[in-house]
């Protein structure tokens, strides 16, 4: 299904003028070496480009549209016009003089084999060069460059003449197609994707762009032990994949990968999506209603967008019409080693995706602080929640990622180590943040629990609620709120000393706090006074004369609830004042 969505992906690009015909691909080049008509280097061109990373501008390379790369294992196998200079010139600074000249001896063999019986003035000095270029007299090249090193190093390069690139003539254009559409050899098969019958491709293109995996590409499918074989069949003859649809699936997946704008990640997963039809707007907009990325739009009215397609209606959204019926994928990649793991493969209407993100994003709706000002928790956000801010790895578990995503897109219960996450953070920090408590009232509200009724799970304070572990979080608000009276400019309050024990063991902790605040309430003097006293006895009327001796984890979640409500409504009651 994903591989077939992919190639699906693929033609509608190629339909719509996004995306090379099979034999061509991106690829990212740093230098050209300039020839003339004997073949002879000229000048050697720096393609690096200024680009921003982040706040910072760096000198990246450029993306060229060059014959496919070929896929790499130990063997030695040439890219056609582009390389590094392993291939091209027979050089690295490896110190493997060897390999680098077996490299070279490979790409000549290629080169000279396409070019052999071209005739236009590009081909002939491309082939010159191939000729007569001898690895051991490079120090004529050296001089047109200052980049030596770099150039050496691994950076990729291509061929100029006369003021375009090589790969831009018609006639080598159409010798390296011919070559690729004519380089099957083997017993065909039936395509798992297409069911044509076609010679499998043992080896498929690589996959670029997943954070993590390596730089140099990674395989979505791969076969690399004998415990994964059969038949006698080695690589991918054990699933069988035309030659096309290699190349398509890849192609489609690169050219998702490489649109940074539209590339999503959760923890340690990249995800992509994409519509069928190829349209890019689905996915600006995928990005800004659930990811909050950057819109044409305000937030105000991605609501009311979102709001609009979660019920179906059309809408429209940068020159482009958004229709709810239209099928829509979503792909969660994570690197492994040499491979690439799935963490999660969707597939729904776009309506019926935001349909489900819409009632992730009521669940989470809670009272905010003032100075907040997104009125959204994104995935990147709430999974932040579970995470150490002050640890050097500041990712959220893997699995865990990938199991929150997978609920929200599609609207199943939430996986319990989010709410692990969460109580582990409280704990430890002794703070029941906006984000913390929107993911307490919605976990609950998927993952219905009888200790934790609905009178608790609102999205402002319930001074209605006669839930003890809620009316208990109440209390230990109002006595923190009294002491921080009675001191003013206090470094530390009760919360930092007593949070974890009132909410686990109240019956040990809460006498003790209630004394201490009696103690506060002296210093205190007027309509101060005589407001929290009525406050802390409603909330100890509501109680009873004792206090429970435990609560269980969910209970825990109504006492963070009912402090966190108290707390805001306080703040709230400051700001109108």
């Amino acid at each position: 299904m994903i591989l077939q969505a992919l190639v699906q992906h693929y033609e509608d690009l190629v339909s719509r003028g996004d995306i090379e015909q099979p034999g061509w691909g991106l690829s990212k080049i740093s230098y050209a070496i300039c020839l003339d008509d004997r073949g002879q280097p000229v000048q050697v061109l720096s393609l690096k480009t200024e680009q921003m990373r982040g706040k910072k501008a760096v000198l990246s390379p450029v993306e060229l549209r060059l014959p496919a790369a070929v896929k790499r294992t130990i063997g030695i196998r040439s890219n056609f016009l582009w390389d590094n200079s392993s291939y091209l010139l027979g050089l690295d600074s490896k110190g493997n003089a060897r390999r680098s000249l077996d490299c070279f001896s490979a790409c000549r063999r290629l080169h000279q084999n396409l070019l052999s019986r071209l005739s236009s003035p590009a081909a002939r000095a491309l082939s010159a060069f191939f000729e007569r270029w001898n690895p051991s007299e490079s120090e004529g090249l050296q001089s047109l460059t200052d980049d030596w090193e770099d150039l050496i190093s691994g950076a990729n390069i291509t061929f100029y003449y006369e003021g375009k690139f090589v790969h831009e003539e018609p006639e080598i254009r159409s010798a390296w197609q011919m070559y690729y559409d004519g380089a099957e050899e083997g017993i065909p098969s039936t395509c798992l994707i297409t069911g044509q019958k076609a010679v499998p491709q043992a080896v498929h293109p690589a996959i670029k762009g997943v954070q993590g995996a390596q730089s140099s590409g990674a395989a979505l499918v791969s076969f690399n032990a004998p415990a994964f074989c059969s038949y006698g069949k080695e690589q991918n003859n054990n699933a069988p994949v035309s030659k096309y649809a290699a190349f398509a699936y890849t192609a489609a997946l690169n050219h998702l990968l490489a649109d940074r704008e539209h590339v999503f990640r959760v923890g340690d997963t990249t995800v992509v999506c994409w519509a069928v039809g190829g349209e890019p707007a689905f996915q600006t907009a995928f990005g800004g209603f659930v990811y909050g990325n950057e819109t044409p739009y305000s937030e105000n009215e991605l609501r009311d967008m979102l709001a609009a397609l979660s019920k179906g209606e059309p809408v429209s959204f940068d020159n482009a019409l958004l229709n709810p019926e239209r099928p829509f994928y979503i792909l969660g990649l994570a690197p492994n080693a040499a491979r690439l793991s799935v963490r999660f493969f969707f597939c729904n209407t776009f309506g019926s995706i935001l349909e489900n993100v819409q009632r992730h994003y009521d669940r989470l709706e809670i009272i905010r602080p003032g100075f907040e000002r997104s009125a959204t928790l994104s995935p990147w956000r709430l999974l932040n929640e579970t995470v150490n801010q002050n640890s050097r790895d500041k990712s959220p578990s893997p699995g865990m990622a990938g199991a929150v995503v997978l609920s929200i897109l599609t609207d199943t219960p939430y996986p319990a180590t989010l709410l692990n996450g969460v109580t582990l953070r409280i704990r430890a920090e002794h703070e029941v943040s906006w984000g913390r408590a929107a993911i307490i009232k919605a976990y609950y509200l998927k993952n219905r629990h009888p200790d934790v009724p609905e009178e608790v799970l609102t999205v402002s304070l319930n001074p209605e609620s006669t839930n003890i572990p809620y009316t208990l979080g109440r209390l230990f608000s109002v006595l923190e709120a009294i002491q921080s009276a009675a001191n003013p400019g206090i470094n530390a309050t009760i919360k930092d000393k007593y949070f974890n024990s009132a909410s686990a063991t109240p019956s040990r902790v809460f006498p003790t706090l209630v004394n201490l605040a009696q103690k506060h309430l002296r210093r205190l003097e007027g309509g101060s006074k005589i407001f929290y006293e009525k406050q802390i006895t409603k909330l100890s009327g509501a109680l009873g004369t004792c206090y429970p001796d435990h609560l269980s984890l969910p209970e825990q979640g109504s006492f963070q609830l009912g402090y966190y409500h108290q707390t805001q409504e306080r703040y709230t009651k400051k700001e109108e004042k």
